[in-house]
C-alpha cells in the first residue's frame, strides 16, 4: 500500500565477488636484516609539560566560569523582566478597576 518509491542510481552497482578458486600464493619472507621503517606524521608532536598542563586547566576553568556568569546573568535577566511584567500588570489592573469604579 504504502511502498516507497527509490529514484535511479546514478552509478551502476558494483559487480559480485567471485569466490578464488586457485590456492593464494603465500607472500614471500622478509629477511631479518631488513627493519621495518617508523611511519612519520607531517604533523608535529604536541607535548605537555606541567607548566603547559597548569596554563591548560587555568584556562578551561577561566571558560567554564565566564560562561557560567554568562549564563547566570541571562537567568537574572529573564527573573527581572519577570517580575517587572508583573508589577505592570498588577497595576494595570488597578487602574482598570479604579475606571470601572468612577463611572
Amino acid at each position: 500500500m504504502l511502498t516507497p518509491k527509490y529514484p535511479p542510481q546514478d552509478t551502476p552497482a558494483p559487480p559480485a565477488i567471485q569466490p578464488q578458486t586457485a590456492a593464494p600464493v603465500p607472500a614471500a619472507p622478509v629477511p631479518a636484516s631488513v627493519a621495518p621503517v617508523p611511519l612519520v606524521s607531517a604533523r608535529p608532536t604536541v607535548q605537555l609539560t606541567p607548566g603547559s598542563a597548569l596554563a591548560l586547566a587555568a584556562g578551561g576553568g577561566a571558560v567554564v566560569l565566564v560562561v557560567g556568569a554568562v549564563l547566570v546573568s541571562l537567568l537574572l535577566a529573564v527573573a527581572v523582566t519577570g517580575v517587572s511584567v508583573a508589577v505592570v500588570a498588577i497595576v494595570l489592573r488597578l487602574l482598570v478597576n479604579d475606571l470601572h469604579k468612577a463611572r
